[in-house]
């Protein structure tokens, strides 16, 4: 959907070793054969061998989701996938999906998360923390609204996000970011379309926010 994994394989060919390699199957391919041709699909464009994550895109309500998790164990058990995600799959969904496994974990799922976007602290959240599954939070930022010129409706979340950013001397977006990794069981994926922000995005794990801090924003946009 994304239409990028043809410039991923040019982009990480001769460092293949040095990178993890993520991709998804399309909500609407969840049958059996459909998800094992997507994933050799996937597979030629990236120019690998095995991808490290393969997604469910999304839930699908009219395919039985123990037929489209037996094919991801399969990919696994052919090494042509090490581990298998979903993506915006509620606690039920993700339940489901669980109960349909018979040989490997599901690790990971990848849902709308940030500082404004706090849904899923109410239950998916502590379910993925309680049953080891990764939350990969997608649109950290806010689709750039927690960046240099922060869209916040609230002149106290501005307010707070710039203090914090103002002590750790630390951007906007890392301290955002970082709000992000000091949850247990989560990291993000940023989009960045410069280099500039690419180096910004990856400086981001490179300290930790106080307690205090951590706080003072869950206050503010809470």
């Amino acid at each position: 959907m994304y239409g990028t994994e043809d410039v991923v394989g040019d982009s990480i060919d001769g460092i293949r070793d040095q990178v993890f390699v993520a991709s998804k199957v399309l909500g609407s391919h969840l049958r059996y054969r459909e998800v094992m041709e997507a994933a050799d699909k996937s597979l030629r464009l990236l120019r690998v061998d095995c991808m490290d994550l393969y997604q469910i895109h999304w839930h699908n309500s009219r395919v039985p989701i123990a037929e489209t998790m037996g094919a991801m164990e399969d990919l696994v058990d052919a090494g042509k996938v090490r581990y298998i995600g979903v993506s915006n799959f509620s606690t039920r969904q993700l339940e489901e999906a669980q109960s349909a496994m018979r040989k490997h974990p599901i690790v990971s799922n990848q849902v709308l998360y940030n500082l404004v976007d706090r849904e899923i602290e109410d239950d998916l959240l502590p379910y993925c923390q309680q049953n080891n599954v990764t939350i990969i939070a997608y649109s950290p930022l806010d689709q750039g609204g927690l960046t240099e010129r922060p869209r916040l409706r609230r002149r106290r979340a501005t307010e707070a996000l710039q203090r914090v950013s103002s002590e750790t001397g630390k951007t906007l977006a890392q301290v955002s970011l970082n709000w992000c990794l000091s949850r247990e069981g989560v990291v993000a994926i940023p989009k960045a379309n410069r280099v500039q922000h690419v180096e910004e995005n990856c400086a981001a794990a490179d300290f930790s926010l106080t307690p205090e801090q951590v706080r003072s924003l869950d206050e503010a946009f809470s």
